[in-house]
């Protein structure tokens, strides 16, 4: 039978609007909490449905406006390489939720490259790993990240890390091309495993029975290759916040009631 991770921790919402408000209304709480206290936050988005539901929520919330969004810096783990304009790109779509409807300086925003930017994947990928080496920590090659946000697709992957290929398997880059990916569009740009995991807190947000499976195996100790939400974790905390839809294989003693 295999080992339970204890550390990680599961909240539940009845539903994917819940979930989406209760996210979003915990990470304003935060920020605005250390951006009074003078504290820079980076923060790690992703895109996904409720991904970018999360963003919605926060962008509509009066509570946004108690966040001093010149101390928050905000990246993507992954990237759709088309279009910078591409209504489909995560980038476009936390605009359209959340980053248009706060006041926080052009500077801290960092995106990736579009596929119509004049360079190749490589060139873009290299590009961000260089973007990040500018907010980089004193031991690290990118900045001290406070959150990082995860969906979870049916087949367990996270930002572009898929299962069973090599990008999964990366300790050595930053930021890494993806060609052939097996969920539409093929070609992606992704951070790899060992900077997800750096940041504070992980924040996996499920939604959906068709991601139950996959969230089940992720936290009964499958394999990362396998299941690469498995391999997930915080430095400090890593919390998997999903709907009742989801959690149908959530081990109960991995349930935390304190939220």
């Amino acid at each position: 039978m295999a080992q339970l991770w204890t550390e990680k921790r599961v909240v539940i919402s009845p539903d994917a609007q819940t979930l989406a408000s209760a996210v979003a209304g915990r990470l304003l709480e935060r920020l605005a909490r250390r951006s009074g206290a003078g504290k820079t936050s980076h923060v790690l988005l992703t895109g996904g449905v409720i991904g970018t539901a999360v963003l919605r929520a926060a962008g509509a919330s009066p509570a946004r406006t108690k966040v001093d969004w010149s101390t928050v810096h905000l990246w993507w783990g992954d990237e759709l390489f088309l279009p910078a304009s591409d209504p489909e790109r995560n980038d476009v779509r936390a605009h359209r939720a959340l980053i248009d409807h706060i006041d926080i300086p052009a500077g801290n925003v960092h995106a990736m490259a579009g596929a119509d930017s004049g360079v190749d994947m490589a060139a873009a990928a290299e590009a961000y790993a260089g973007e990040l080496a500018m907010f980089a920590a004193d031991d690290q090659e990118w900045p001290s990240f406070y959150v990082c946000f995860l969906g979870v697709g049916p087949d367990g992957h996270i930002a572009s890390l898929f299962p069973d290929r090599g990008e999964i398997q990366s300790t050595d880059a930053v930021v890494l091309p993806v060609s052939g990916a097996p969920k539409p569009p093929s070609e992606r740009l992704t951070l790899t495993r060992p900077v997800l995991n750096s940041a504070r807190c992980v924040w996996l947000v499920v939604s959906g029975t068709d991601k139950a499976a996959a969230l089940g195996l992720a936290l009964a100790g499958a394999s990362y290759e396998s299941v690469p939400a498995a391999g997930a974790k915080g430095r400090k905390r890593t919390l998997f916040f999903v709907d009742e839809a989801a959690a149908a294989n959530v081990p109960p003693e991995l349930i935390d009631q304190e939220f």
